[in-house]
């Protein structure tokens, strides 16, 4: 067996066990709060965590291991497209100690599987992906399992240190990405999924976007200046959506007598940081701030070009900072933290372009519907990517603090509805450039 195998099989390891030691912690909270539907937008812990293994059942130790079923009979009932999330409550769910019992034994029989899988051959093996698929299944639910905990009430249930605190940078306000031609998506990341291939050249013209995610302190002058009751900042949708909600400051956020501005914090009621990046902000709040400085938001294929286009050699990187996989001094990445780090505090992990926290701290919305990509070809199921193009959903790029770095590649797409906040969404601002900016 080559190295390069034995190499890919001790990743594919470390990957699985470092998201299960994440799920793991997310669920260590008593029977009750387990069990509990916390917000009708979010399923039980419990429901999340048998999903997990679950989905690891059905194509680690059935379809790549070729292994008997370990409890085909509770398939449907944790099949995600079966039962509404505000449903799940309702069903004959595992209890904790059966779940637990079940996720580890099939845990087991994936290492079972994974000792003996060539790693190659048909596209589910090759590469390991369906085992990076699945590695990137758990961390997505466990980032919103992590969202489950910000909408619970209670004691706080998690711990993790602060943010480093950096020197105020001097950084300009934006940054100009110049016209032309760059690579949007992949053919070649080994664990993308499908709705991220193919790799296809897109032409842009030029535009300016922001050096960084708009800020704490900058939505509050939003605020002051009566943005939420200020009827043209708003497109149709948004005004009525707003109206509808009662929408008047991020979610989470309460106003105290003496005017300052407080936040809930996983249990913790705090000062709103003026630095960090503007957080649990649904897509018609961004545009409309947008809008009151003056700007938009940008297109997801500029956010992409923002992100990836390396001037000097005309590619598209992996990763702002290069090809290299992320560290903490990259990104704010996979929960070290349990807020985002105040804007400027990763200078090493700003793209080639001069932008900075493009990976991690918050998803940053962008005005793109979610759609294919030329070439799109749905694997290794329809209902991972294809059954979700169009509608009203808007693309979110880049990964919050509470995304994993087998999650946060340049490339990854994520989505949802524009009216969504309790999720880590922020934003940042583009431009046009006017007629003299363009040479």
């Amino acid at each position: 067996m080559s190295r390069s195998t034995e190499d890919l099989r001790t990743h594919v390891a470390d990957t699985l066990v470092r998201g299960r030691a994440r799920t793991t912690a997310l669920t260590q909270v008593d029977e009750a709060e387990l069990t509990a539907q916390h917000s009708p937008l979010m399923s039980p812990l419990v429901w999340d965590l048998a999903h997990v293994g679950n989905q690891e059942e059905l194509w680690l130790v059935r379809d790549v291991g070729g292994r008997d079923p370990v409890r085909q009979d509770i398939d449907e009932l944790y099949d995600a497209f079966k039962h509404s999330r505000s449903s799940r409550p309702s069903l004959p769910l595992l209890s904790p100690a059966e779940t637990r019992g079940y996720v580890k034994t099939v845990r087991e029989k994936v290492f079972d599987v994974l000792e003996t899988s060539g790693l190659a051959g048909d596209p589910l093996q090759d590469k390991a992906f369906a085992f990076g698929m699945i590695a990137q299944h758990e961390q997505q639910h466990a980032e919103t399992m992590l969202a489950t905990h910000q909408l619970r009430r209670g004691a706080p249930a998690l711990r993790a240190p602060g943010t480093p605190s950096p020197p105020v940078p001097v950084l300009p306000a934006e940054v100009v990405v110049p016209a032309g031609e760059f690579t949007m998506g992949t053919s070649t990341e080994p664990w993308a999924l499908d709705n991220e291939r193919t790799a296809h050249p897109v032409h842009l013209d030029g535009f300016a976007i922001d050096t960084t995610p708009v800020s704490n302190g900058q939505y509050q002058a939003f605020i002051a200046d009566g943005g939420y009751a200020r009827r043209e900042l708003w497109s149709a949708a948004g005004w009525e959506h707003r109206v509808h909600a009662g929408l008047s400051a991020p979610q989470f956020w309460e106003h105290d007598a003496g005017g300052s501005w407080w936040r809930r914090r996983f249990g913790v009621t705090e000062p709103v940081p003026a630095r960090e990046p503007v957080m649990h902000v649904c897509f018609y709040e961004a545009e409309a701030y947008a809008r009151w400085v003056g700007r938009r938001l940008p297109s997801e294929a500029e956010w992409e070009k923002a992100a990836r286009h390396d001037p000097a050699s005309g590619r598209s990187r992996r990763y702002p900072w290069g090809d290299e996989a992320p560290t903490p001094s990259h990104a704010n990445l996979g929960q070290r933290h349990l807020q985002p780090a105040a804007v400027g505090s990763y200078p090493a992990g700003a793209s080639a372009l001069g932008v900075h926290q493009l990976i991690g701290d918050v998803w940053e919305w962008c005005t793109s519907g979610f759609h294919p990509y030329p070439g799109f070809s749905a694997f290794p199921y329809e209902e991972y990517s294809q059954v979700f193009f169009g509608g009203d959903y808007r693309t979110l790029r880049g990964g919050s603090f509470g995304t994993d770095e087998v999650v946060a590649r340049s490339t990854f797409r994520n989505w949802d509805h524009p009216i969504r906040r309790q999720i880590f969404a922020g934003f940042r601002c583009a431009r046009d450039l006017s007629p003299g900016e363009m040479g």
